[in-house]
């Protein structure tokens, strides 16, 4: 088993998730964060003052998926993610040792199907 995070664009989100959904990759997690990589910080206007905004606001989705799954899971993200521009996000893979449904206490690829 694998987990996939994926900090991507708020405005993405739907899209990404719709494409999970046709590729049978229905359960995710979805956290709001903010961060900071290669994208260049902005300004904002606050109570008249100007203020540097370092930190970007963006969503990260949690999938825990079946080896079988995880290109499909990353191909779903990067084509409906991306806008070929800086600031797009970043996509993290990671083994998982188990997981157990808690309403059955069904353990490894059945609890995430």
């Amino acid at each position: 088993m694998k987990k996939v995070e994926a900090i991507i664009r708020p405005s993405k989100l739907q899209a990404v998730q719709e494409g999970l959904k046709k590729a049978n990759i229905p359960c995710l997690t979805v956290i709001p964060v903010k961060g900071s990589g290669l994208q260049k910080t902005y300004s904002e206007r606050y109570r008249g003052a100007e203020q540097p905004m370092i930190l970007q606001t963006r969503v990260m989705i949690i999938c825990i998926i079946s080896d079988e799954n995880l290109e499909t899971c990353i191909n779903v993200v990067l084509d409906n993610a991306g806008t070929d521009s800086v600031g797009d996000g970043k996509i993290f893979v990671y083994n998982v040792e188990d997981a157990i449904r808690i309403s059955t206490k069904v353990r490894g690829n059945q609890a995430i199907r």
